[in-house]
């Protein structure tokens, strides 16, 4: 596990483009047949991925976190990006297809993850901050029809914003948050920019109760996105991959505009859930 301290916006604004890479982005997520994590004193929000191919990987607490078991003090979120897989939590085995998710609660002990095909891996996306109860452990389907232990994301938390006039159409799927899938802090979703359409979250915004962090996926080779960050009247620019991710604490804008279309997972912690709880930044005041 990678520890990363945080950094206050007054020596941001200073760091070289290498700085800013070192600082915020994780370069690699998926790591064949191991699981990669990053912890970030910024809300001890620990980001990274599960990428099993030949073999299961059984989630461990390293000593990083000074615990018995990786979720003794924390809970968790996590997306398939990849194939389709298997999440295996004390015992009970879940399928977890293609852009479904789980939530795991805190107390859980053993978890594993597994593919259903090496050829097609699936690749566990995760997101874990620290957790004050234990909330029930929750198969989070995209579509189709939930059975028991499982939800279907409802359609108001299936929204649809934006307009290809203003290159941002976009639909937000919403997995973890209140009055879906109960958690102590973690708010949890993936966004998809349909054809034509390049900006995500702009206008922008800060919020100060909670940090973020976005991995940008469904990016081809040859493209990027341009991601932005820092205050809003200093902002910074860095390039973006297909499935690299980056740290936004809470006084930093995060925006992104790409070189085509393309999907993103983000993932907040911290003291509030309410989805809109944000501070809005005018176009017009960003330097």
């Amino acid at each position: 596990m990678e520890l990363r301290t945080a950094a206050s916006p007054r020596d941001v604004k200073h760091y070289t483009t290498e700085r800013l890479r070192e600082e915020f982005v994780i370069e690699k997520v998926f790591f064949e047949d191991e699981i990669r994590l990053v912890y970030s004193h910024i809300d001890r929000i620990i980001t990274g991925a599960a990428t099993p191919v030949q073999k299961a990987l059984k989630l461990e607490a390293g000593d990083e976190l000074r615990a018995e078991y990786f979720l003794e003090r924390r809970e968790m979120g996590v997306i398939n990006i990849g194939g389709d897989g298997y999440i295996t939590i004390d015992g009970k085995k879940y399928t977890v297809v293609s852009r479904d998710g789980m939530y795991i609660g805190m107390g859980k002990k053993d978890i594993v993850f597994e593919s259903a095909d090496a050829s097609n891996p699936a690749k566990f996306y995760i997101n874990s901050a620290p957790a004050h109860k234990t909330y029930p452990t929750v198969l989070i389907k995209r579509d189709g029809v939930a059975g028991e232990g499982e939800v279907v994301i409802k359609p108001e938390n299936k929204a649809e914003l934006g307009t290809l006039e203003d290159a941002n159409h976009r639909t937000i799927n919403k997995y973890i948050l209140p009055g879906q899938v109960e958690s102590c802090q973690l708010v949890m979703g993936l966004t998809h920019l349909e054809p034509g359409s390049v900006w995500n979250t702009m206008p922008c915004h800060t919020h100060d109760r909670r940090m973020e962090v976005y991995l940008y996926i469904d990016i081809p080779e040859d493209a990027f996105v341009m991601h932005f960050m820092g205050e809003p009247q200093e902002t910074r620019h860095i390039v973006m991959r297909n499935e690299q991710a980056v740290i936004s604490p809470s006084w930093s804008i995060h925006s992104g505009c790409g070189s085509r279309n393309y999907s993103f997972i983000w993932g907040m912690v911290g003291e509030n859930q309410a989805f809109d709880d944000m501070d809005g930044v005018d176009n017009k005041d960003l330097l």
